[in-house]
């Protein structure tokens, strides 16, 4: 049977992700004076104006506004024809400080750590690419980076943009792309048949391997015919609104919890990380395919109150020795995610643009493949 599974990404300039970028620049700036800062920044930006608020429970102070301006012109707001310049825009600040109520479900003591909020996280990893990722979400992802990356060698293209990978299967097993979708801001004295080459040639086939494009593979760039009003002129942007984006093109569940402007001690963060490490570590080490571990908390308590796992029919041995081996060799406790993970020393601002996971370039440690050995023996 064939069947089509759709992944999409968006590019750093995307106005979403321009303020995800400030909110974590600004969790970076804190944490590296503060380790044990809670924050949790909020950033819209629209037409010419960028509003940064939330909380903060620490005595650090940055300055939120040169850190957002600096984040915006590196993206490449920097010239007024894109509309949105970073020496140009009103930048308002409107932080507050964290609830005394959270703090005190956070802080338990010197060595245990609540979690910051309730709710569920998911991680997943499956043999579809070597980072462990979806097939169709990876490629979306190398589309928008490649994007990015030959914006710098251009005057045309704008910092806005996205991409979109359908990519097909045969009895579940990957045969083909059959469609590629690519939009992308661009100047206005560009003609839509030189603009579409460019991307073609410069991004499509350098970013999609041959063999996965035949000639039924549908492509389109730029298909409603002009891309000129891009950035937050266009469509305001809000941190926290490309949560699929963030972790796996949709191919799994998600918990509904943003990433960016949050400390580890939010387990929307913390927990997204530590099951995304649990499940890459099992498919690595050959007890499944394929691995969907969910895991959920509440407020002020420092153990999960569940655990679940899915192997999709694709384990190498039972289930209960999969359950056996996720309890013997990870610990969920808030605390150790922090600590194991070495989250308070985590770069944010790099995982904020083309997806959280499967970034091996940036050696985060929660994509680390260090429990592959223990885990086997569970075979």
């Amino acid at each position: 049977m064939k069947t089509i599974f759709t992944s999409e990404c968006v590019c750093s300039g995307h106005p979403d992700k321009v303020c995800d970028q400030i909110s974590d620049a600004i969790l970076d700036a804190i944490l590296s004076e503060d380790k044990n800062a809670h924050v949790a920044c909020e950033t819209v930006a629209s037409k010419n104006l960028l509003l940064i608020t939330g909380e903060v429970g620490s005595n650090v102070v940055v300055d939120y506004e040169k850190i957002a301006r600096e984040v915006i012109k590196e993206i490449g707001y920097d010239d007024p024809k894109w509309g949105f310049k970073y020496d140009e825009i009103e930048v308002k600040v409107a932080m507050s400080n964290q609830s005394s109520d959270i703090n005190q479900g956070v802080c338990l003591s010197k060595d245990e750590t609540g979690a910051g909020d309730q709710g569920m996280m998911f991680g997943f990893a499956c043999k579809e690419t070597s980072n462990y990722m979806p097939l169709s979400f990876d490629l979306a992802s190398k589309l928008c980076k490649k994007l990015d990356e030959v914006k710098k060698t251009t005057d045309f293209l704008g910092p806005d943009g996205k991409a979109q990978i359908s990519v097909e299967y045969n009895d579940g097993v990957i045969s083909r792309v059959d469609t590629v979708v690519v939009s992308n801001q661009h100047s206005d004295d560009i003609s839509l048949d030189e603009l579409r080459e460019f991307i073609y040639n410069n991004v499509i086939v350098k970013s999609i391997p041959e063999d996965l494009l035949d000639e039924n593979t549908k492509i389109y760039i730029n298909p409603t015919g002009r891309f000129v009003i891009g950035g937050p002129i266009g469509d305001a942007g809000l941190t926290g609104r490309k949560i699929i984006v963030d972790t796996y093109g949709g191919y799994a569940p998600h918990g509904g919890g943003a990433f960016s402007g949050k400390d580890p001690s939010k387990v929307d963060r913390s927990g997204a990380y530590y099951t995304r490490y649990i499940a890459k570590n099992l498919v690595a080490a050959g007890l499944c395919d394929k691995a969907m571990v969910q895991v959920s908390y509440a407020i002020g308590v420092a153990k999960p109150v569940s655990l679940y796992v899915d192997c999709y029919g694709s384990n190498h041995t039972t289930m209960d020795n999969i359950y056996d081996a996720i309890n013997n060799c990870f610990d969920l406790r808030v605390r150790n995610l922090i600590d194991e993970l070495d989250l308070t020393n985590t770069k944010y601002r790099p995982l904020a643009s083309y997806g959280h996971m499967g970034r091996d370039e940036l050696n985060v440690r929660f994509e680390s493949l260090d429990k592959v050995e223990r885990l086997k023996s569970y075979l």
